[in-house]
């Protein structure tokens, strides 16, 4: 007999004694709680002998329930499905009482309507713990995965025999972030998938893309599923002819802008045709909904944005698992911060309050509903699935992208990666995954922390206004916070109320990462760089000649736009290709992704960009966060493809995907050449109005990507469920 089959017979032994030891447990606890169930005689007896009577019930109600329910199941499989639900019970019930006569202690005894109670908790009881501790073996889950797979197979319609896509986008994970994971051996999967370095052939490529000014969620998601990212600045915005703040993450927000990319692509989106968006910001056109935030402010039956938590926790194993592992994440997240603070670690944020739960829920609730989802849709035959897991870059915004806690997270996701290529055995049709990102993150200290004020207080010091003595913290933009409000049904963020303007017509500044916006609400148009310096003639200057600033994008009458930069320098947009001035440090395709930013209808009357220290990759923060993204400068503007050799390359000359919505034509042509008649080309979008005396100018793309590296063992059995091992 094998070592393995030994550790198969020990591990189900294990869960055995585990499921009698708690059903023990609860036939004690019920004992207590239940005047007409009694484990001792009317004389009394000990301790001992009580718990003993007690693990000798709960045996004999253990194996009467293996070995007759069974049979006595088989026998009335004729009776009407609501008849055989109601004698359930009080078979079970049959089966307790049962067990207690059959006690050797004899001093056991329960009224028949209490019998059925106490069944009933113990059963579901031992339920619960039974699949909770089954669903780590891999075998069970093996099995598990079979049946549900043949159960698909009996009462689905056959699916297509042509291959389905799953897209699962690693929320802020970086390009280069993601070679260090595998050299490491944190991610074994991703660096099977790219060649071990143990004579295994690579089955992906990995590619790297640019994403455009606006490197967040909002913007990279919206072009992805939706073809068209045009109107989105950043991650928040005010936008004059409405009077009101938009906000990427805010449900009324999302559902405007997705509205908004329908009508200018005339496209339902990426997943129109068959298919499932999880976890996502935007709908992509998927008939099948889950967590998504566009859809999350409607009320009434036709909302499905919340229907993956009620499918998931259904199941009491679920709910079992992850709230265990939920706990066991917020207090690693409290051990981790508290270790932080001795260590004195700079640079470093708040992470009190709320933060242990919400990051908790992203890095285990949202990410076991996302990953489950994903397996139905697989399991289901869907054609084309894309879901979010937005762990890393919520951990990454308080921890820094490059730390130890941000690093685990990559481990579990690497997990839940593996899970999926499993499931992908089990389908009704072969599918192909595909990994990306829609972002990276920087890292680098907050602006505040290194000048102790924000940008706000800067700007009102140069417009000559009183600036408080103590700044003011900014909100945090991070994606786990709104999948947060939706599932509590408080969908209502920050920033979100129409703007009164004051008196004095204060302006509005607002943050994305290292992205500010400064706008003037009692001016309806876009101010020119000449209307700003004769209302407020140090603002420009103090902002462009600040030590935290990078560069400013303002509006000009003579030349449509310019870009300031420290000690007076002031390039036009048609000039930059030829002198870069302050985009030098910000590297190739900076311009571009300035110029068209620039032309967009709601871009903010001053357009702030921190600094970047191309050495070390860092940028100032305008939030309080420490791994930041929404503008231009390092790790933050060049996320990945992870995409099957069987694909055709993301560019057939080599270059990189510049912007989101070239990464959009580059999946709608993989989902084309999976199932050539499921979906038509992607149509191309109307053309952006060009910069005023600003010229679009030819695509330069960035640095060649390296080669990776590999480490770590192959990843060969997969971790069922993708929990963590920890929890």
């Amino acid at each position: 007999m094998g070592a393995g089959r030994w550790r198969r017979i020990a591990g189900q032994i294990g869960r055995s004694v585990a499921v009698w030891a708690v059903s023990t447990v609860t036939m004690l606890v019920l004992a207590g709680l239940l005047p007409d169930f009694q484990l001792q005689s009317p004389d009394g007896d000990s301790a001992t002998r009580i718990a003993v009577t007690a693990a000798l019930g709960a045996g004999a109600f253990g194996l009467l329930s293996a070995l007759v329910w069974p049979v006595l199941v088989r026998l009335l499989l004729l009776v009407p499905a609501l008849v055989l639900g109601l004698l359930v019970f009080f078979l079970n019930g049959s089966l307790l009482l049962v067990a207690l006569r059959i006690n050797p202690s004899g001093a056991s005894e329960a009224d028949p309507e209490t019998a059925v109670i106490v069944a009933a908790v113990m059963s579901a009881v031992a339920s619960a713990t039974g699949a909770a501790l089954a669903v780590r073996d891999d075998d069970a889950y093996r099995r598990r995965l079979y049946r549900l797979a043949d159960r698909r197979r009996r009462h689905h319609p056959p699916c297509a025999s042509t291959p389905g896509t799953v897209f699962v986008q690693f929320d802020g994970v970086g390009h280069d972030v993601l070679l260090d994971a595998v050299g490491s051996g944190l991610m074994p999967t991703v660096a099977r998938w790219l060649g071990d370095g143990d004579g295994r052939a690579a089955t992906h490529r990995l590619t790297p893309w640019r994403t455009d000014w606006s490197s967040q969620t909002g913007a990279s998601q919206l072009g992805i599923l939706h073809g068209t990212n045009d109107g989105v600045p950043a991650f928040r915005w005010y936008e004059k002819d409405r009077g009101e703040v938009m906000v990427c993450n805010r449900p009324s927000s999302a559902a405007e802008l997705q509205r908004r990319a329908i009508e200018r692509t005339g496209d339902g989106g990426l997943l129109a045709v068959d298919g499932a968006s999880r976890g996502n910001l935007f709908s992509g056109g998927a008939g099948e909904l889950a967590l998504v935030l566009s859809v999350s402010a409607r009320r009434g039956r036709d909302n499905r944005s919340r229907a993956g938590y009620f499918a998931y926790f259904s199941d009491p194993a679920n709910a079992v698992r992850t709230a265990l592992s939920f706990v066991a994440d917020a207090c690693r997240e409290l051990g981790q911060s508290a270790r932080a603070r001795v260590r004195k670690q700079r640079p470093r944020v708040s992470r009190g309050g709320l933060y242990p739960l919400v990051r908790a829920f992203a890095t285990v609730v949202e990410r076991d509903v996302v990953v489950a989802a994903v397996t139905g849709d697989m399991l289901a035959g869907r054609t084309a699935v894309y879901a979010d897991l937005v762990a890393y870059d919520e951990v990454a915004h308080h921890s820094g992208p490059a730390g130890r806690d941000a690093a685990q997270v990559l481990q579990r996701l690497d997990r839940s990666l593996a899970l999926i290529e499993n499931v992908a055995e089990h389908a009704p049709r072969p599918y192909r995954i595909v990994v990306l990102s829609d972002h990276g993150q920087s890292p680098g200290e907050t602006f505040r922390a290194r000048y102790g004020l924000n940008l706000a207080d800067l700007v009102r010091a140069g417009c000559g206004l009183p600036v408080p003595r103590r700044a003011e913290r900014t909100h945090s933009g991070a994606e786990a916070r709104s999948a947060v409000r939706a599932a509590l049904r408080r969908p209502v963020e920050e920033g979100g109320e129409r703007h009164r303007p004051s008196r004095r017509s204060e302006p509005i500044v607002l943050a994305s990462g290292n992205l500010g916006l400064v706008s003037f609400p009692d001016v309806p148009h876009r101010m020119t760089r000449q209307e700003i310096d004769a209302r407020h003639p140090a603002l420009l200057a103090t902002l462009a000649d600040h030590p935290g600033i990078g560069f400013l994008l303002v509006a000009d009458r003579e030349h449509g736009g310019v870009v300031l930069g420290a000690r007076g320098a002031a390039v036009p947009l048609d000039r930059l290709d030829e002198d870069p001035g302050p985009l030098g440090a910000f590297g190739p395709g900076a311009a571009d992704a300035v110029r068209r930013t620039h032309a967009f209808p709601n871009t903010a009357d001053i357009m702030v960009n921190s600094i970047h220290d191309p050495v070390d990759g860092e940028v100032l923060a305008f939030e309080e966060q420490i791994g930041s993204h929404g503008g231009l400068g390092g790790a933050q503007s060049r996320p990945f493809l992870l995409s099957p050799l069987v694909l055709s390359p993301p560019a057939e000359d080599g270059t990189e995907p510049a912007g989101a919505e070239q990464v959009h034509r580059v999946l709608r042509r993989w989902l084309h050449e999976a199932d050539g008649s499921h979906l038509p080309a992607a149509p191309a979008p109307p053309a952006a109005p060009a910069p005023p005396a600003a010229p679009a100018a030819p695509v330069v793309p960035v640095d060649t990507p390296r080669p990776a590296t590999s480490g770590g063992a192959p990843w060969a059995v997969p971790d069922p469920g993708a929990r963590d091992r920890s929890a």
